[in-house]
């Protein structure tokens, strides 16, 4: 499928970094587009490929598929941070505006592009995820734990439950209890993009807590703008205090300022928070449209 010649009015084709702006950033002031990171080197990449194409295809034109060859055309995808593949970003109004990594499953796929362009027929489980999803989003934390809890009920091993209980266990401060929901997850699917997402957030977490006060590193920066070290310190104590848009914001002015610094540990930092936080959160998407503002500036 990788290589499949597009047909006259399909929704599916190939991108270059010279198309990129027409066939991504202009295009997708029509309809959303998605775009596929892939190599042919790449297992995972063959695995989703047929999967994704097929659901692209049933949304009856609602969205385009774009596929970008990185080994070929490798600017773009270094712009956007793109550090692993398969990773799926999709643009809106000419902005990233949500994404996920790896060879995810056909239903998360539905799900993603139903968030995009109106749904394609759900099951309960993924109406319960996503109903989770939302009420997460509105602050009813409880809600969404049991609906969590209940999905894993009927699916043990649902793997996307899994990841989502854990992170707002984490996301409540219990890091224990997010530990304990991740040991739920069987050992071969331990290297799911979701379950990796979340131990990252576990480690910022942990790392954050030995950073102890914050007011001190807010001194150095109103002493000294350009005290690159003490914002550094302050975003990861920000975004273990969860105030995740405030971490982004340190970390932007910093790869304003200078991108270099510290061999771009800013930039480096910006995608271990959008691993640990999921391409789909909030302030992972922001994060990115702030990013891709100062590449594409």
């Amino acid at each position: 499928m990788l290589n499949d010649a597009p047909q006259a009015g399909d929704p599916i084709k190939d991108v270059t970094t010279a198309s990129f702006r027409q066939d991504v950033i202009a295009e997708s002031m029509q309809q959303p587009v998605l775009v596929d990171f892939w190599a042919p080197w790449c297992g995972p990449c063959k695995q989703l490929a047929p999967v994704l194409e097929k659901v692209v295809q049933a949304a009856a034109g609602a969205v385009k598929l774009v596929k970008m060859n990185i080994d070929e055309h490798p600017s773009i995808a270094g712009q956007l941070g793109i550090q692993s593949i398969p990773a799926v970003i999709a643009f809106d109004k000419g902005q990233p505006v949500d994404g996920f990594m790896g060879a995810v499953p056909e239903a998360q796929i539905k799900d993603f592009i139903g968030r995009l362009a109106g749904p394609a027929g759900p099951s309960p489980i993924e109406e319960a995820l996503s109903e989770a999803d939302a009420m997460r989003g509105v602050g009813d934390t409880a809600g969404a734990a049991q609906l969590y809890a209940a999905v894993l009920t009927e699916e043990p091993e649902n793997i996307t439950a899994i990841a989502a209980l854990a992170k707002l266990q984490l996301d409540l401060g219990a890091i224990d209890k997010a530990r304990e929901v991740l040991a739920l997850a069987p050992a071969e699917k331990a290297n799911d993009p979701a379950l990796v997402g979340v131990r990252a957030a576990l480690d910022l977490a942990e790392k954050a807590a030995e950073l102890g006060d914050l007011g001190e590193f807010q001194r150095r920066i109103e002493a000294d703008p350009a005290d690159h070290q003490a914002r550094f310190d302050l975003a990861l104590g920000l975004n273990g205090l969860n105030k995740r848009d405030e971490a982004v914001d340190q970390l932007i002015e910093i790869e304003r300022r200078d991108r270099a610094w510290n061999e771009g540990a800013a930039r480096k930092q910006l995608l271990t928070f959008f691993e640990a936080w999921g391409l789909m959160d909030k302030a992972s998407i922001r994060g990115r449209r702030r990013l891709s503002t100062l590449v594409f500036a």
